[in-house]
This record gives C-alpha cells, structure tokens and sequence, in this order.
C-alpha cells in the first residue's frame, strides 16, 4: 500500500501542481513495541488526504518522540502499541509531553487500547483505525 501511495504521490508531483499539507502530524510506535503495520498504514492514510507525516518509526523512546515534537512542531501526535506490555511506554511519552508542556494533542492507537484506556492516560484522541486516524487530524486541523 505504502508503494501505491508513493507512486500516486511522484505522479502527482510529475503534473507540476503543489498542495500544501494540510498539516504536520508526527507519529511513532511507542519504546518496547516493534510492531508498525498499524502504523505504517495510518501514516499511508494520512498522506493520501493530505497531511505531511513525520514518521519516527519504531520502539522509539518517550524523550525522542518528545524532542522530535520540539523540534518539528506538528499540530497532532500519533502513538502506537500492540502489545498490552508497551502501553505503559505510551502513558510515559504522554507524561513527558505535559511535563515539557508540549501543548499538542496526541492521538493513540493499537489493537490492544480502548476508548477508556486512552483516555485513563491522558490521551487527547483514541483512534480505532486508520480512517478513525483521519477523521481526528480532519478535527484538529479544521478548527
């Protein structure tokens, strides 16, 4: 998929006509998680309608994903995590965000959260899926 939608982009790019992002979303599968398909999905998705992603990969610690928000600026955080032992990675990079009083919502996703779970640790959006991704930065972006 991530293939199709590249191709589509360096088309699109051939025509000569510019977009500019709708706006800048960074994301990235939380520390102790190597899982990304979810993730790598969302961020197709997200490009298809527009939004520049910033895509910091995998296990990637609470302090570089919070550096990474410092230093790009996006208006939307995505967190994701499979596995139950690794939402507590999420809760620390959420911490961390507020403690640095990076004031930009953040919207979590995985096959292991819940509404309620996300938002016991201070998550702005849960996102079901990867359509659901997108219906929230329509919401943070359209304000």
């Amino acid at each position: 998929m991530s293939q199709a939608f590249e191709a589509v982009k360096n088309k699109l790019a051939d025509t000569g006509v510019k977009t500019e992002p709708k706006g800048k979303i960074l994301i990235a599968t939380v520390q102790g998680d190597i899982h990304d398909i979810g993730k790598n999905i969302v961020k197709a998705m997200l490009e298809n309608y527009g939004y520049e992603v910033i895509d910091l990969g995998k296990d990637i610690s609470p302090e570089a994903i919070a550096d990474a928000a410092e230093r790009e600026k996006p208006g939307l955080i995505g967190l994701s995590a499979l596995m139950t032992t690794t939402v507590v990675s999420m809760e620390k990079t959420i911490s961390l965000l507020r403690e640095r009083n990076i004031s930009v919502p953040v919207m979590v996703g995985g096959a292991v959260l819940t509404p309620e779970y996300a938002e016991s640790i201070g998550a702005d959006y849960y996102a079901k899926d990867a359509m659901a991704s997108v219906k929230i930065a329509k919401k943070v972006f359209e304000k």
